[in-house]
């Protein structure tokens, strides 16, 4: 990862009000639900990690001392450990100080956000195989829904809000106090209307005032190929309706991808391990390996050696957002038999007598196992 310093794009020697306005430019711009490159979340991750250090005189002092070491709880800084900080954090530490792009853009805040509905967060589970072609899923939520009764008004039928006699129908309470520096003034949500301006007089007997009552309703989920169990879908205004015809809350669709145990997923590459005997090995042949979304045929040279990798280009996963798949890598592995029929020892016996001696100089062979491992 990037120093902090060069991740927020600032001097070592800024101060905390540059530092502040170097993240809130960078959040913005790899923010997840601006920002759909593959990179952007890692890099917005990033940049809030370097955002909650130098924000911290103590974590700051330590890091210019010590680098990430002084705030990894080492070097004996006595800042205390800090780690790094999952896409949860990095998106509560940018709600935390800015609140949101809404905030940022639209000045005060909305009088109907008080009254938003909540977000939703539901977990679906794929297997490799809608990795590899994309899914689609009908979700049942248990949340509150629209008053039929009332279409949401919060009002019995026919009745109209009335004005909030307390703040005129502005939704918020102005007062001013005195002091030996002059009058200074608060302004503060109603409390009377909790901020909308109106009152309900007469309210909906089946939603009590509240626009909106439990029950079940179903959303169609699209999830695109190459997903991993670290991504997540934002559905907006797909989670809890808002009291009285607010805005809805948003719907957060988690990722879980089972694991398959015939391949091991490294990205978008994927790894088979392919166990060849002895004859097979020697001679070559022509065998059929699995694939996410089939089978697909492999032919193995003679004299393939335990170790090899076979790479069968596009047969892995799709990269999100990107056209061009992944591979599958097919490592080759030797069987050998633990016992043998009469007839089998008499062939192996009569090949040990013509095969000759394996080379002295095996260094190559395990070097190129090595490597085919990644070791």
């Amino acid at each position: 990862m990037s120093e902090y310093y060069e991740l927020l794009g600032v001097a070592r020697d800024a101060s905390d009000d540059d530092i502040k306005k170097a993240y809130r430019r960078a959040a913005m711009q790899y923010h997840p639900d601006r920002n759909s490159d593959p990179g952007a979340e890692g890099r917005f991750k990033e940049i809030a990690e370097a955002y909650e250090v130098l924000r911290d005189p103590n974590k700051r002092a330590a890091y210019d001392r010590y680098g990430k070491a002084g705030v990894n709880g080492s070097a004996g800084s006595g800042a205390g450990g800090f780690g790094h900080v999952d896409l949860s954090e990095a998106l509560n530490i940018f709600m935390r100080d800015f609140g949101g792009f809404e905030s940022m853009f639209g000045g005060g805040r909305d009088p109907t956000e008080a009254r938003r509905g909540q977000d939703i967060r539901v977990t679906v589970r794929l297997t490799l195989g809608d990795v590899a072609v994309g899914a689609k899923r009908t979700v049942k939520l248990k949340t509150q829904i629209q008053c039929k009764a009332c279409t949401g008004s919060g009002g019995a039928r026919g009745a109209r809000p009335a004005r909030c006699s307390s703040c005129g129908g502005s939704g918020e309470v102005r007062r001013a106090t005195r002091s030996v520096f002059g009058q200074f003034v608060s302004v503060a949500p109603c409390t009377v209307c909790q901020g909308e301006g109106v009152v309900i007089t007469q309210p909906c007997e089946v939603c009590r005032g509240e626009g909106r009552v439990k029950g079940e309703r179903t959303v169609q989920v699209e999830i695109p190929p190459g997903v991993s169990s670290n991504n997540y879908i934002t559905m907006r205004g797909q989670g809890a309706v808002g009291r009285r015809n607010a805005p809805a809350g948003d719907l957060l669709v988690m990722i879980e991808v089972k694991d398959d145990e015939r391949f091991e997923r490294q990205g978008d590459d994927l790894y088979y391990d392919l166990v060849l005997s002895f004859s097979q090995a020697a001679l070559g042949a022509q065998v059929v390996v699995p694939t996410p979304t089939g089978e697909e045929p492999v032919a193995v040279p003679g004299g393939v050696q335990p170790g090899t990798v076979l790479r069968i280009k596009g047969k892995g996963l799709p990269r999100l957002g990107q056209t061009t798949p992944g591979d599958l890598n097919v490592r080759v592995s030797l069987w050998t038999p633990d016992s043998l029929t009469d007839e089998q020892r008499r062939l192996f016996e009569a090949l040990a007598k013509v095969e000759g001696s394996p080379p002295k100089e095996s260094g190559s062979f395990w070097s190129r196992l090595k490597e085919a491992l990644g070791a």
